[in-house]
């Protein structure tokens, strides 16, 4: 005989959380599934555990799993498994851990969130979710019977003011929660949820890596598990079932396998599964962590870029489970933007299933994992470069253009950055070269690394910039991507050698361990210095709009005059770039150098000399600049006036 039913009436406070959690708290309802499949999943654990440490536990764990069934006239769906089970005591305090103390203080912890993600994460964290049951629900039912004992319990509650609890007989071991289901609402979020493939979807989007199999009971004869009832001989055959059992979730949780026992073939499955791209990855990463913080992840670099690489509304970061449960896409907390490009499942045993967005981005655990996903993703990368060489400059290609971004967000990392870095330079038209590669070939006495930025390697090479340097046989790494504009400027040094832009500053090349020079060749700069002083002089007042400094060049040996920036001015296409971003920028003012042996500057000496007062040299100083600005691929302030000077000076000179 059944014991009396006993009912209970919640705390006032109670009714309050309990309604927040039915109305307010998860704005996708479709999740109740995921909580309750989670706590069966949970349940048959146990029962496993137990079975093993437990010598006189009686059970038959052969066959462990989780039912879903359907009842179409009734409108209900249960949760059923044959997993530990529940004592009257464990009910009590389990499924009504909302009545335990501590209500009041986690309510007003809740009214106090920020938002409904934060405000999902303390429910988490309190041990109901249970009770989102009640957001799809009109009435919970639940059986259960632990294992190892005789009695069962009932429980049942509306999700208002009381719940009722009591004895119940002939219970198979395990727990069953039906659900007496609302109607369908799609305006409120509500999913038909007795339809097969409703089920079947949020299976598969949340619980599909579960360890134990979501068998999904076959239907009755004379109804449809898409649409419902479709004929009316339900009530005779309501009994009869047709075709066994359809499990629903697959499974196969790669990550929770050791390596050697997963095939080539699984991986590529499972990265075409989470990533959409047919192509086989670059590189897969299997690791796990054991200690205070346990997690697996599996991830994986992709062959080729995501046409949305560098979209403003791309989504980045991996998925988030916690113990084969699906919580969330593209989760940012656990990878940097500048790996956003990478695929992959972190699968951690320690966090709440309703953890939120904002509560992972300062978990310091999470933190922790993070920094450890990002230093195997770099080592990933450089054990590529060194096992082939070929699929590393295939891989850099692809991303190593969002991978420099990390050397201005990074700064833990900038090391194994730039030890990643590879770049055109002069030293081979063809092959690209790393940091490394390029000091192991500096001359002797060298200790900067050469760099000059531009849109393209011929706009860089063909540079007046480059001239000296060419000549005497320095090499300088060819720069092309935006982003060198920005890093090159904040990353001091590579190796205790320093970054030297060759369109910045003043260039000593004879510094550098030139064996030419001496005090012969100082005197003779010397004198050249007040032989051109007046002609310096006269451009920089006539220039003064445009250049902020004339002087002669050690940098040209074939061009007339180039512009370069002082070695802590912002570059011009830097300068661009901040204005295309909506910074209004003063204008920066560059310095304009002569080659004081191009026949063009020594004849502009001597007319200086012999007439400084001759209008037409004006003109002449405007085409030198001009000319200058248009080397170096700049925009012209006014191209028909520059048109019209040049034009000019050519009908001149025929």
């Amino acid at each position: 005989m059944a014991s009396p039913t006993e009912t209970l009436e919640f705390q006032a406070e109670t009714r309050q959380l309990l309604q927040l959690v039915i109305h307010s708290i998860y704005s996708n309802k479709d999740i109740f599934l995921r909580e309750l499949i989670s706590n069966a999943s949970d349940a048959l654990d146990k029962l496993r555990l137990e079975s093993l440490t437990a010598t006189d536990l009686a059970v038959d764990t052969s066959d462990l799993h989780i039912t879903l069934e359907v009842d179409q006239q009734a409108r209900t769906l249960t949760v059923r498994d044959n997993g530990i089970g529940m004592t009257r005591e464990d009910v009590v305090d389990l499924i009504g851990t909302i009545a335990k103390s501590g209500t009041a203080g986690l309510l007003a912890k809740i009214k106090e969130a920020k938002d409904a993600d934060a405000a999902q994460s303390l429910i988490g964290q309190f041990g109901v979710g249970f009770y989102s049951a009640f957001m799809v629900a009109d009435k919970v039912t639940l059986h259960t019977r632990r294992a190892g004992t005789e009695q069962g319990t009932a429980w049942e509650s509306d999700g208002e003011g009381t719940y009722t609890i009591a004895q119940a007989e002939g219970l198979p071991v395990g727990t069953s929660v039906t659900l007496h289901l609302k109607p369908a609402d799609g305006e409120d979020g509500l999913g038909d949820y007795l339809a097969a493939w409703k089920i079947r979807q949020i299976v598969k989007q949340y619980s599909d890596f579960i360890r134990w199999p979501i068998r999904m009971a076959a239907e009755p004869v004379g109804t449809d598990a898409d649409s419902g009832v479709v004929d009316g001989a339900v009530d005779e055959a309501a009994d009869e079932a047709v075709g066994a059992p359809e499990t629903l979730n697959s499974m196969k949780a790669l990550w929770a396998r050791p390596r050697s026992e997963v095939t080539e073939a699984e991986y590529h499955d499972f990265y075409q599964q989470i990533s959409h791209d047919w192509q086989a990855p670059a590189e897969t990463i299997h690791m796990r962590a054991e200690g205070t913080f346990e997690y697996e992840a599996l991830l994986f670099i992709p062959a080729q870029a995501p046409f949305d690489l560098f979209s403003r509304d791309t989504k980045r970061g991996v998925q988030l489970y916690v113990k084969r449960v699906f919580i969330m896409d593209d989760c940012d907390a656990l990878m940097p933007n500048y790996l956003r490009f990478v695929k992959g499942v972190v699968d951690a045993h320690d966090l709440s299933l309703n953890v939120s967005r904002e509560i992972l981005q300062h978990d310091r655990q999470i933190t922790a994992v993070r920094r450890r996903l990002v230093k195997k993703v770099l080592a990933a990368f450089k054990g590529m470069r060194a096992a082939n060489a070929e699929a590393y400059a295939k891989s850099w290609e692809q991303f190593g253009r969002v991978i420099k971004e990390g050397l201005l967000e990074d700064h833990d990392n900038t090391d194994a950055l730039l030890d990643l870095v590879s770049a055109a330079s002069t030293h081979d038209a063809q092959k690209e070269t790393t940091l490394r590669e390029y000091v192991a070939r500096m001359k002797d006495g060298q200790d900067t690394i050469y760099y000059l930025t531009g849109e393209n390697r011929q706009m860089v090479e063909n540079s007046p910039h480059m001239e000296a340097f060419t000549a005497k046989g320095y090499e300088v790494l060819i720069l092309t991507d935006p982003v060198d504009e920005v890093w090159t400027d904040q990353v001091p040094a590579f190796e205790g050698h320093r970054f030297q832009s060759i369109a910045k500053g003043q260039v000593d090349l004879d510094g550098d361990g030139d064996a030419d020079g001496g005090e012969e060749a100082k005197a003779e700069k010397a004198q050249r210095e007040q032989d051109f002083a007046a002609l310096l002089g006269w451009l920089q007042t006539t220039l003064a709009e445009q250049v902020k400094q004339v002087r002669l060049s050690t940098r040209l040996t074939t061009s007339a005059a180039c512009l370069v920036g002082d070695a802590h001015d912002l570059t011009p296409t830097l300068e661009k770039m901040y204005r295309a971003m909506g910074q209004d920028l003063p204008a920066v003012k560059r310095i304009l150098e002569l080659n004081p042996t191009h026949p063009l500057v020594t004849a502009l000496h001597q007319a200086h000399r012999a007439k400084p007062d001759d209008p037409s040299l004006v003109d002449i100083a405007e085409l030198v600049h001009g000319s200058a600005l248009l080397a170096e691929g700049g925009d012209l302030s006014d191209p028909a006036r520059f048109t019209r000077l040049l034009t000019d000076r050519l009908t001149h000179s025929l």
